[in-house]
Protein backbone atom coordinates (compact mmCIF):
# COMPACT_ATOMS: atom_id res chain seq x y z
CA UNK A 1 0.00 0.00 0.00
CA UNK A 2 2.64 2.34 0.99
CA UNK A 3 4.88 1.47 -2.32
CA UNK A 4 1.66 2.24 -4.45
CA UNK A 5 1.34 6.03 -2.60
CA UNK A 6 4.74 6.24 -3.50
CA UNK A 7 4.48 5.32 -6.91
CA UNK A 8 1.63 7.71 -7.55
CA UNK A 9 3.01 9.80 -5.87
CA UNK A 10 6.13 10.43 -8.22
CA UNK A 11 4.18 9.97 -10.88
CA UNK A 12 2.12 12.83 -9.90
CA UNK A 13 5.65 14.97 -9.44
CA UNK A 14 6.82 13.83 -12.61
CA UNK A 15 3.71 14.92 -14.19
CA UNK A 16 3.70 18.23 -12.87
CA UNK A 17 7.67 18.78 -13.31
CA UNK A 18 6.88 17.78 -17.02
CA UNK A 19 4.10 20.51 -17.18
CA UNK A 20 6.22 23.04 -15.66
CA UNK A 21 9.15 22.60 -17.89
CA UNK A 22 6.84 22.52 -20.60
CA UNK A 23 5.54 25.48 -19.73
CA UNK A 24 8.67 27.70 -19.10
CA UNK A 25 9.81 26.51 -22.39
CA UNK A 26 7.08 28.43 -24.26
CA UNK A 27 7.20 31.24 -21.71
CA UNK A 28 10.39 31.86 -21.13
CA UNK A 29 12.91 30.13 -22.81
CA UNK A 30 11.81 30.19 -26.26
CA UNK A 31 11.17 33.39 -26.26
CA UNK A 32 14.43 34.81 -25.14
CA UNK A 33 16.51 32.05 -27.49
CA UNK A 34 14.12 33.00 -30.18
CA UNK A 35 14.92 37.06 -29.16
CA UNK A 36 18.57 36.35 -29.13
CA UNK A 37 19.10 34.52 -32.05
CA UNK A 38 17.11 37.76 -34.37
CA UNK A 39 19.30 40.10 -32.64
CA UNK A 40 22.81 38.36 -34.15
CA UNK A 41 20.90 39.07 -37.01
CA UNK A 42 20.10 42.45 -36.64
CA UNK A 43 16.76 42.82 -35.69
CA UNK A 44 16.10 44.13 -32.13
CA UNK A 45 12.93 45.28 -30.49
CA UNK A 46 11.51 45.59 -26.93
CA UNK A 47 12.85 42.83 -24.42
CA UNK A 48 10.43 40.37 -23.87
CA UNK A 49 8.38 40.39 -20.75
CA UNK A 50 7.69 36.88 -19.02
CA UNK A 51 3.83 35.76 -20.13
CA UNK A 52 2.70 39.04 -21.39
CA UNK A 53 5.80 40.24 -23.81
CA UNK A 54 5.17 43.62 -24.87
CA UNK A 55 1.72 43.60 -24.91
CA UNK A 56 1.39 45.56 -21.53
CA UNK A 57 3.34 48.30 -22.91
CA UNK A 58 1.24 48.61 -25.98
CA UNK A 59 -1.76 48.97 -24.36
CA UNK A 60 -0.40 51.19 -21.75
CA UNK A 61 0.54 53.49 -25.03
CA UNK A 62 -2.34 53.24 -26.50
CA UNK A 63 -4.51 54.23 -23.43
CA UNK A 64 -2.37 57.26 -22.89
CA UNK A 65 -2.57 58.48 -26.38
CA UNK A 66 -6.60 58.09 -27.18
CA UNK A 67 -7.32 59.18 -23.72
CA UNK A 68 -8.09 62.45 -24.92
CA UNK A 69 -8.68 64.06 -28.24
CA UNK A 70 -6.02 65.35 -30.52
CA UNK A 71 -5.47 68.65 -32.35
CA UNK A 72 -7.16 68.56 -35.96
CA UNK A 73 -4.05 66.37 -37.28
CA UNK A 74 -4.28 63.41 -39.52
CA UNK A 75 -1.26 62.09 -38.18
CA UNK A 76 -2.67 58.72 -37.91
CA UNK A 77 0.54 56.08 -36.66
CA UNK A 78 1.11 58.43 -33.91
CA UNK A 79 -2.15 58.03 -33.00
CA UNK A 80 -3.71 54.31 -34.01
CA UNK A 81 -0.40 52.49 -33.39
CA UNK A 82 1.70 54.51 -31.35
CA UNK A 83 4.45 51.63 -30.53
CA UNK A 84 4.72 50.69 -34.24
CA UNK A 85 5.63 54.69 -34.46
CA UNK A 86 7.71 54.48 -31.61
CA UNK A 87 9.46 51.21 -31.41
CA UNK A 88 10.33 51.64 -35.42
CA UNK A 89 12.57 55.04 -34.67
CA UNK A 90 14.38 52.98 -31.79
CA UNK A 91 14.71 50.08 -33.52
CA UNK A 92 14.33 50.76 -37.48
CA UNK A 93 11.85 49.71 -40.10
CA UNK A 94 11.88 45.97 -38.78
CA UNK A 95 11.60 44.95 -35.38
CA UNK A 96 10.56 42.41 -33.13
CA UNK A 97 7.61 42.24 -30.28
CA UNK A 98 5.76 39.97 -28.53
CA UNK A 99 2.09 39.20 -28.07
CA UNK A 100 2.56 36.99 -24.83
CA UNK A 101 4.93 34.28 -26.15
CA UNK A 102 4.22 34.69 -29.48
CA UNK A 103 7.04 36.18 -31.87
CA UNK A 104 5.69 39.36 -34.24
CA UNK A 105 7.94 40.44 -36.30
CA UNK A 106 6.62 44.08 -37.22
CA UNK A 107 7.90 44.57 -41.44
CA UNK A 108 7.23 48.16 -42.49
CA UNK A 109 9.83 48.18 -45.31
CA UNK A 110 8.09 48.03 -48.05
CA UNK A 111 9.88 45.57 -50.81
CA UNK A 112 9.73 43.04 -47.70
CA UNK A 113 5.93 43.76 -47.26
CA UNK A 114 5.48 43.11 -50.91
CA UNK A 115 7.20 40.00 -50.86
CA UNK A 116 5.24 38.88 -48.11
CA UNK A 117 1.60 39.85 -49.82
CA UNK A 118 2.46 38.94 -52.94
CA UNK A 119 3.47 35.74 -52.10
CA UNK A 120 1.27 32.28 -53.46
CA UNK A 121 3.55 29.03 -52.17
CA UNK A 122 1.90 29.01 -49.03
CA UNK A 123 4.98 30.61 -46.96
CA UNK A 124 3.14 33.41 -45.87
CA UNK A 125 -0.60 32.18 -44.21
CA UNK A 126 -3.66 34.07 -43.02
CA UNK A 127 -3.08 34.67 -39.04
CA UNK A 128 -5.72 35.70 -37.21
CA UNK A 129 -4.29 37.34 -33.75
CA UNK A 130 -6.90 36.31 -30.71
CA UNK A 131 -9.44 33.90 -30.38
CA UNK A 132 -12.37 36.38 -30.28
CA UNK A 133 -11.51 37.48 -34.01
CA UNK A 134 -12.31 33.77 -34.87
CA UNK A 135 -16.00 33.93 -33.40
CA UNK A 136 -16.55 37.50 -34.97
CA UNK A 137 -15.68 36.40 -38.75
CA UNK A 138 -15.40 32.43 -38.40
CA UNK A 139 -13.30 30.49 -40.95
CA UNK A 140 -14.85 33.10 -43.46
CA UNK A 141 -13.21 34.33 -46.37
CA UNK A 142 -10.41 36.86 -44.59
CA UNK A 143 -9.31 33.84 -42.50
CA UNK A 144 -9.70 30.76 -44.88
CA UNK A 145 -6.70 29.13 -46.66
CA UNK A 146 -5.95 26.63 -49.64
CA UNK A 147 -8.57 25.20 -51.43
CA UNK A 148 -11.56 26.16 -48.94
CA UNK A 149 -10.32 30.02 -49.56
CA UNK A 150 -9.71 29.49 -53.57
CA UNK A 151 -13.63 28.43 -53.29
CA UNK A 152 -15.05 31.07 -51.60
CA UNK A 153 -12.96 33.57 -53.21
CA UNK A 154 -14.22 32.39 -56.80
CA UNK A 155 -17.87 32.52 -55.43
CA UNK A 156 -16.76 36.71 -53.68
CA UNK A 157 -15.50 37.42 -57.32
CA UNK A 158 -18.68 36.50 -59.20
CA UNK A 159 -20.77 38.05 -56.62
CA UNK A 160 -19.10 41.73 -56.32
CA UNK A 161 -17.69 42.16 -60.09
CA UNK A 162 -19.07 43.16 -63.56
CA UNK A 163 -22.27 43.12 -64.08
CA UNK A 164 -23.10 41.92 -60.59
CA UNK A 165 -21.51 45.39 -59.77
CA UNK A 166 -23.68 47.18 -61.98
CA UNK A 167 -26.79 45.55 -60.93
CA UNK A 168 -26.06 46.50 -57.22
CA UNK A 169 -25.26 50.74 -57.93
CA UNK A 170 -29.69 50.43 -58.20
CA UNK A 171 -29.70 49.43 -54.52
CA UNK A 172 -26.74 51.76 -53.55
CA UNK A 173 -28.69 54.61 -55.11
CA UNK A 174 -32.06 53.22 -53.97
CA UNK A 175 -30.27 53.54 -50.18
CA UNK A 176 -28.59 57.00 -50.67
CA UNK A 177 -31.96 58.18 -51.69
CA UNK A 178 -33.84 57.41 -48.64
CA UNK A 179 -31.31 58.67 -46.57
CA UNK A 180 -31.23 62.19 -48.09
CA UNK A 181 -35.09 62.02 -47.97
CA UNK A 182 -34.85 61.08 -44.50
CA UNK A 183 -32.20 64.51 -43.25
CA UNK A 184 -34.95 66.60 -46.08
CA UNK A 185 -37.98 65.68 -43.44
CA UNK A 186 -36.00 65.89 -40.77
CA UNK A 187 -34.94 69.02 -41.62
CA UNK A 188 -31.61 69.19 -39.93
CA UNK A 189 -28.58 71.48 -40.13
CA UNK A 190 -26.41 69.57 -38.33
CA UNK A 191 -26.25 65.80 -38.83
CA UNK A 192 -23.88 63.16 -36.84
CA UNK A 193 -22.69 61.51 -39.91
CA UNK A 194 -21.12 58.78 -38.62
CA UNK A 195 -24.12 57.17 -37.29
CA UNK A 196 -25.65 57.76 -40.66
CA UNK A 197 -23.63 55.74 -42.53
CA UNK A 198 -23.30 53.02 -40.35
CA UNK A 199 -27.38 52.58 -41.03
CA UNK A 200 -26.78 53.32 -44.85
CA UNK A 201 -24.09 50.74 -45.31
CA UNK A 202 -25.66 48.08 -43.12
CA UNK A 203 -28.89 48.84 -45.60
CA UNK A 204 -26.40 48.38 -48.61
CA UNK A 205 -24.79 45.37 -47.91
CA UNK A 206 -27.98 43.81 -46.73
CA UNK A 207 -30.17 44.72 -50.23
CA UNK A 208 -27.45 43.75 -52.43
CA UNK A 209 -25.71 40.92 -50.85
CA UNK A 210 -28.33 39.19 -49.18
CA UNK A 211 -31.61 40.86 -50.72
CA UNK A 212 -32.96 42.11 -47.41
CA UNK A 213 -33.49 45.25 -45.92
CA UNK A 214 -31.67 47.00 -42.89
CA UNK A 215 -34.48 46.43 -40.73
CA UNK A 216 -34.34 42.50 -41.38
CA UNK A 217 -30.48 42.81 -41.27
CA UNK A 218 -30.33 45.32 -38.26
CA UNK A 219 -30.11 42.42 -35.29
CA UNK A 220 -27.14 41.02 -37.31
CA UNK A 221 -25.47 44.67 -37.27
CA UNK A 222 -26.55 45.43 -33.67
CA UNK A 223 -25.16 41.83 -32.38
CA UNK A 224 -21.88 42.49 -34.48
CA UNK A 225 -21.56 45.75 -33.08
CA UNK A 226 -21.35 44.08 -30.03
CA UNK A 227 -18.83 41.40 -30.60
CA UNK A 228 -16.54 43.98 -32.73
CA UNK A 229 -16.32 45.63 -28.94
CA UNK A 230 -15.22 42.66 -27.32
CA UNK A 231 -13.00 42.21 -29.94
CA UNK A 232 -11.52 45.94 -29.66
CA UNK A 233 -10.75 45.90 -26.10
CA UNK A 234 -8.98 42.62 -25.87
CA UNK A 235 -7.10 43.02 -28.77
CA UNK A 236 -3.49 43.09 -26.28
CA UNK A 237 -5.03 40.66 -23.43
CA UNK A 238 -3.06 37.20 -23.09
CA UNK A 239 -4.82 34.34 -21.26
CA UNK A 240 -2.44 32.24 -19.45
CA UNK A 241 -2.00 29.07 -21.75
CA UNK A 242 -4.50 26.69 -20.54
CA UNK A 243 -6.87 28.93 -18.07
CA UNK A 244 -9.24 28.96 -20.58
CA UNK A 245 -9.99 25.35 -19.69
CA UNK A 246 -10.78 26.29 -16.22
CA UNK A 247 -11.90 29.85 -16.23
CA UNK A 248 -13.99 31.81 -18.45
CA UNK A 249 -14.57 35.70 -18.69
CA UNK A 250 -17.51 37.49 -19.11
CA UNK A 251 -16.47 38.24 -22.43
CA UNK A 252 -16.06 34.79 -23.14
CA UNK A 253 -19.56 34.23 -21.86
CA UNK A 254 -20.47 37.34 -23.99
CA UNK A 255 -19.17 36.38 -27.00
CA UNK A 256 -20.36 32.98 -26.84
CA UNK A 257 -23.86 34.19 -26.59
CA UNK A 258 -23.89 36.59 -29.61
CA UNK A 259 -22.03 34.04 -31.85
CA UNK A 260 -24.82 31.55 -31.21
CA UNK A 261 -27.24 34.36 -31.73
CA UNK A 262 -25.75 36.03 -34.76
CA UNK A 263 -25.51 32.11 -36.10
CA UNK A 264 -29.94 32.07 -35.01
CA UNK A 265 -30.95 34.46 -37.15
CA UNK A 266 -28.17 33.79 -40.24
CA UNK A 267 -29.81 30.59 -40.19
CA UNK A 268 -32.97 31.78 -40.49
CA UNK A 269 -32.35 33.57 -43.32
CA UNK A 270 -30.93 30.84 -45.27
CA UNK A 271 -34.22 28.93 -44.51
CA UNK A 272 -36.43 31.66 -45.43
CA UNK A 273 -33.93 31.96 -48.90
CA UNK A 274 -34.52 27.82 -49.34
CA UNK A 275 -38.40 28.19 -48.72
CA UNK A 276 -38.61 31.15 -51.19
CA UNK A 277 -37.18 28.85 -54.12
CA UNK A 278 -39.24 28.39 -56.68
CA UNK A 279 -38.54 25.46 -59.24
CA UNK A 280 -35.37 24.40 -60.17
CA UNK A 281 -33.60 27.24 -62.25
CA UNK A 282 -30.23 27.57 -62.68
CA UNK A 283 -30.63 31.24 -60.64
CA UNK A 284 -33.26 30.15 -58.32
CA UNK A 285 -31.54 30.59 -54.71
CA UNK A 286 -31.25 34.13 -55.80
CA UNK A 287 -28.05 36.00 -58.14
CA UNK A 288 -26.87 37.70 -54.81
CA UNK A 289 -24.20 36.38 -52.52
CA UNK A 290 -26.56 34.95 -50.10
CA UNK A 291 -28.08 33.18 -53.10
CA UNK A 292 -24.58 32.24 -54.57
CA UNK A 293 -23.80 30.67 -51.18
CA UNK A 294 -27.14 28.81 -50.66
CA UNK A 295 -26.74 27.25 -54.22
CA UNK A 296 -22.71 26.17 -53.44
CA UNK A 297 -24.20 24.54 -50.09
CA UNK A 298 -27.07 22.15 -52.07
CA UNK A 299 -24.20 21.67 -55.12
CA UNK A 300 -24.09 18.21 -56.23
CA UNK A 301 -20.79 18.21 -57.48
CA UNK A 302 -18.34 17.81 -53.90
CA UNK A 303 -15.52 19.87 -55.24
CA UNK A 304 -18.23 22.89 -55.56
CA UNK A 305 -20.16 22.50 -52.28
CA UNK A 306 -19.57 24.70 -49.07
CA UNK A 307 -20.56 23.38 -45.79
CA UNK A 308 -23.18 25.36 -43.34
CA UNK A 309 -20.90 26.42 -41.53
CA UNK A 310 -18.91 28.12 -44.50
CA UNK A 311 -21.87 29.81 -45.57
CA UNK A 312 -22.72 30.64 -41.92
CA UNK A 313 -18.60 31.77 -41.67
CA UNK A 314 -18.90 33.81 -44.94
CA UNK A 315 -22.11 35.65 -44.01
CA UNK A 316 -20.54 37.23 -41.05
CA UNK A 317 -17.69 37.83 -42.81
CA UNK A 318 -19.32 40.03 -45.79
CA UNK A 319 -21.94 41.81 -42.99
CA UNK A 320 -18.39 43.06 -41.16
CA UNK A 321 -16.45 43.46 -44.25
CA UNK A 322 -19.18 45.41 -46.24
CA UNK A 323 -20.25 47.51 -43.11
CA UNK A 324 -17.29 48.84 -40.76
CA UNK A 325 -14.88 49.04 -43.16
CA UNK A 326 -16.99 51.72 -45.53
CA UNK A 327 -18.38 53.43 -43.06
CA UNK A 328 -15.18 54.30 -41.88
CA UNK A 329 -14.30 55.50 -45.30
CA UNK A 330 -17.13 57.32 -45.85
CA UNK A 331 -16.59 58.97 -42.59
CA UNK A 332 -13.07 60.72 -43.15
CA UNK A 333 -13.70 61.53 -46.23
CA UNK A 334 -16.60 63.60 -45.39
CA UNK A 335 -14.46 64.89 -42.68
CA UNK A 336 -11.63 65.96 -45.50
CA UNK A 337 -14.33 67.85 -48.04
CA UNK A 338 -15.80 69.45 -45.34
CA UNK A 339 -12.75 70.75 -44.13
CA UNK A 340 -11.21 71.58 -47.69
CA UNK A 341 -13.87 73.61 -48.89
CA UNK A 342 -11.64 74.13 -52.50
CA UNK A 343 -11.47 70.64 -52.97
CA UNK A 344 -15.01 69.85 -52.04
CA UNK A 345 -16.28 72.35 -54.62
CA UNK A 346 -14.03 70.55 -57.25
CA UNK A 347 -15.77 67.32 -56.66
CA UNK A 348 -19.15 68.74 -56.91
CA UNK A 349 -18.42 70.77 -59.70
CA UNK A 350 -17.31 67.47 -61.55
CA UNK A 351 -20.33 65.08 -60.27
CA UNK A 352 -22.87 68.27 -62.08
CA UNK A 353 -20.60 67.86 -64.46
CA UNK A 354 -21.63 64.62 -65.26
CA UNK A 355 -25.05 63.66 -63.79
CA UNK A 356 -26.38 67.24 -63.55
CA UNK A 357 -29.18 66.67 -61.11
CA UNK A 358 -29.63 62.95 -62.42
CA UNK A 359 -28.77 59.92 -60.13
CA UNK A 360 -24.94 58.50 -60.73
CA UNK A 361 -24.97 56.07 -63.48
CA UNK A 362 -22.51 52.77 -63.32
CA UNK A 363 -20.74 54.04 -66.05
CA UNK A 364 -20.23 57.59 -65.13
CA UNK A 365 -18.94 56.57 -61.47
CA UNK A 366 -16.24 55.23 -63.36
CA UNK A 367 -14.92 58.86 -65.00
CA UNK A 368 -15.07 60.46 -61.31
CA UNK A 369 -11.47 61.25 -61.30
CA UNK A 370 -11.06 64.07 -58.92
CA UNK A 371 -12.99 62.15 -56.47
CA UNK A 372 -11.13 58.88 -57.33
CA UNK A 373 -8.17 61.45 -56.31
CA UNK A 374 -10.18 62.75 -52.89
CA UNK A 375 -10.96 58.56 -51.86
CA UNK A 376 -7.89 57.85 -52.83
CA UNK A 377 -5.76 60.34 -50.67
CA UNK A 378 -8.73 59.67 -47.83
CA UNK A 379 -7.87 56.02 -47.43
CA UNK A 380 -3.92 57.04 -47.57
CA UNK A 381 -4.63 58.93 -44.47
CA UNK A 382 -7.37 57.04 -42.59
CA UNK A 383 -6.96 53.36 -44.10
CA UNK A 384 -10.15 51.15 -43.27
CA UNK A 385 -8.10 48.34 -42.57
CA UNK A 386 -4.18 49.33 -41.43
CA UNK A 387 -2.84 46.35 -40.15
CA UNK A 388 -2.37 42.90 -42.11
CA UNK A 389 -0.73 40.30 -40.84
CA UNK A 390 0.65 36.78 -42.02
CA UNK A 391 2.22 33.69 -40.43
CA UNK A 392 5.25 31.90 -41.30
CA UNK A 393 4.71 28.52 -42.06
CA UNK A 394 8.35 27.56 -42.40
CA UNK A 395 11.81 29.45 -42.09
CA UNK A 396 12.28 31.55 -44.86
CA UNK A 397 14.69 34.32 -45.24
CA UNK A 398 12.75 37.52 -45.25
CA UNK A 399 15.45 40.44 -46.14
CA UNK A 400 18.68 39.77 -44.59
CA UNK A 401 16.73 37.85 -41.32
CA UNK A 402 16.05 34.08 -41.33
CA UNK A 403 12.87 34.23 -39.68
CA UNK A 404 11.79 30.83 -38.02
CA UNK A 405 8.31 28.78 -38.76
CA UNK A 406 5.44 30.28 -36.40
CA UNK A 407 6.28 33.53 -36.61
CA UNK A 408 3.64 36.34 -36.75
CA UNK A 409 4.40 38.75 -39.41
CA UNK A 410 2.57 42.34 -38.37
CA UNK A 411 2.23 44.89 -41.48
CA UNK A 412 1.39 48.02 -40.35
CA UNK A 413 -0.21 49.94 -43.42
CA UNK A 414 -0.31 53.03 -41.80
CA UNK A 415 3.68 53.12 -41.52
CA UNK A 416 4.28 53.24 -45.82
CA UNK A 417 1.30 55.71 -46.17
CA UNK A 418 3.00 58.00 -43.41
CA UNK A 419 6.65 57.45 -44.61
CA UNK A 420 7.83 60.80 -45.33
CA UNK A 421 10.43 59.33 -47.76
CA UNK A 422 7.99 58.07 -50.18
CA UNK A 423 4.84 60.93 -49.65
CA UNK A 424 7.17 63.55 -49.20
CA UNK A 425 7.59 66.41 -45.85
CA UNK A 426 3.75 67.06 -46.57
CA UNK A 427 2.86 63.68 -45.93
CA UNK A 428 0.06 64.39 -43.12
CA UNK A 429 -1.77 67.25 -45.20
CA UNK A 430 -4.60 66.42 -47.11
CA UNK A 431 -2.77 66.62 -50.60
CA UNK A 432 -5.29 64.66 -53.35
CA UNK A 433 -2.78 65.65 -56.29
CA UNK A 434 -0.69 62.96 -55.07
CA UNK A 435 -3.15 60.54 -56.99
CA UNK A 436 -3.38 63.06 -60.09
CA UNK A 437 -1.43 60.33 -62.09
CA UNK A 438 -3.21 56.97 -61.98
CA UNK A 439 -0.16 55.50 -63.30
CA UNK A 440 1.99 56.41 -60.24
CA UNK A 441 -0.53 55.46 -58.18
CA UNK A 442 -0.88 52.21 -59.64
CA UNK A 443 3.07 51.24 -59.57
CA UNK A 444 2.91 52.73 -55.74
CA UNK A 445 0.22 49.97 -55.22
CA UNK A 446 2.81 47.52 -56.95
CA UNK A 447 5.57 48.61 -54.52
CA UNK A 448 3.36 47.92 -51.23
CA UNK A 449 3.60 51.80 -50.63
CA UNK A 450 -0.35 52.12 -51.03
CA UNK A 451 -2.27 49.65 -49.48
CA UNK A 452 -5.97 50.10 -48.76
CA UNK A 453 -7.12 47.53 -50.38
CA UNK A 454 -3.97 45.08 -49.27
CA UNK A 455 -2.08 43.63 -52.06
CA UNK A 456 -1.60 40.00 -53.88
CA UNK A 457 -3.56 37.30 -54.16
CA UNK A 458 -5.54 38.22 -50.73
CA UNK A 459 -6.37 41.85 -51.90
CA UNK A 460 -9.61 42.80 -51.00
CA UNK A 461 -12.16 41.31 -53.03
CA UNK A 462 -15.04 43.74 -52.59
CA UNK A 463 -12.88 47.12 -53.58
CA UNK A 464 -14.62 47.65 -56.38
CA UNK A 465 -17.88 47.63 -54.34
CA UNK A 466 -16.90 49.70 -51.54
CA UNK A 467 -15.42 52.31 -54.43
CA UNK A 468 -18.12 52.07 -56.17
CA UNK A 469 -20.73 52.86 -53.00
CA UNK A 470 -18.57 55.31 -51.46
CA UNK A 471 -18.77 57.85 -54.91
CA UNK A 472 -22.62 56.99 -55.21
CA UNK A 473 -22.94 58.26 -51.87
CA UNK A 474 -20.34 61.14 -51.88
CA UNK A 475 -22.40 62.23 -55.27
CA UNK A 476 -25.38 62.36 -54.00
CA UNK A 477 -24.98 64.06 -51.05
CA UNK A 478 -23.10 66.94 -53.18
CA UNK A 479 -25.56 66.99 -55.45
CA UNK A 480 -28.03 68.42 -52.06
CA UNK A 481 -25.96 69.87 -50.49
CA UNK A 482 -22.57 71.86 -49.22
CA UNK A 483 -20.64 70.60 -46.03
CA UNK A 484 -18.96 72.14 -43.48
CA UNK A 485 -17.55 71.48 -40.33
CA UNK A 486 -19.38 71.86 -36.69
CA UNK A 487 -17.82 73.69 -34.24
CA UNK A 488 -18.67 70.97 -32.05
CA UNK A 489 -16.64 67.99 -33.62
CA UNK A 490 -13.61 66.59 -31.05
CA UNK A 491 -11.40 64.63 -33.14
CA UNK A 492 -10.73 61.69 -31.46
CA UNK A 493 -10.09 59.01 -33.38
CA UNK A 494 -10.02 55.58 -32.12
CA UNK A 495 -9.40 52.09 -33.13
CA UNK A 496 -12.50 49.95 -32.60
CA UNK A 497 -11.87 47.13 -35.61
CA UNK A 498 -11.51 50.06 -37.77
CA UNK A 499 -10.19 53.64 -37.34
CA UNK A 500 -13.65 55.19 -35.86
CA UNK A 501 -14.48 58.79 -34.56
CA UNK A 502 -15.05 58.43 -30.65
CA UNK A 503 -17.85 61.14 -30.76
CA UNK A 504 -18.72 60.79 -33.98
CA UNK A 505 -18.56 63.35 -36.78
CA UNK A 506 -20.68 66.12 -36.45
CA UNK A 507 -21.28 68.15 -40.32
CA UNK A 508 -23.38 71.14 -40.88
CA UNK A 509 -25.08 70.27 -43.69
CA UNK A 510 -26.64 73.65 -46.42
CA UNK A 511 -29.29 73.02 -48.95
CA UNK A 512 -27.83 73.73 -52.60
Amino acid sequence: MEDSTIYLLGCLFLFTLTCIIKFLMKTWWTPIRLQSAMRLQGIKGPPYRFLHGNTKEITKMRIEVTSSPMELSHHMLSRIEPHVYSWSKQYGMNFLTWYGPRAHLVVTETELVKEVLNNKDGTYTKAVIQSYADKFLGDGLVASQGEKWCKMRKLANYAFHGESLKRMTLEMIASVEAMIERWRQDGAKEIEVYHEFKLLTAEIISRTAFGSSYLEGQHIFDMMGGMAHIVGRNNYKVKIPGMKNFWRTSDDIESDQLQERIRDVIMKMIKKREDDVAGDQEDSYGTDFLGLLVKAHHENDKAKQITLDDLVDECKTFYVAGHETTTSSLTWTILLLAIHRDWQERVREEVLELFGSANPSPDGIGRLKTMSMVINESLRMYPSVFNLTREVQREVRLGKALVPAKTTLSLPVLAPHSNEQIWGADVHLFRPERFADFGARAARENKAEYLPFGLGPRSCVGMNFAVAEMKIALSMILQHYSLSLSPSYVHSPIHIITIRPKHGLQIIFQAM
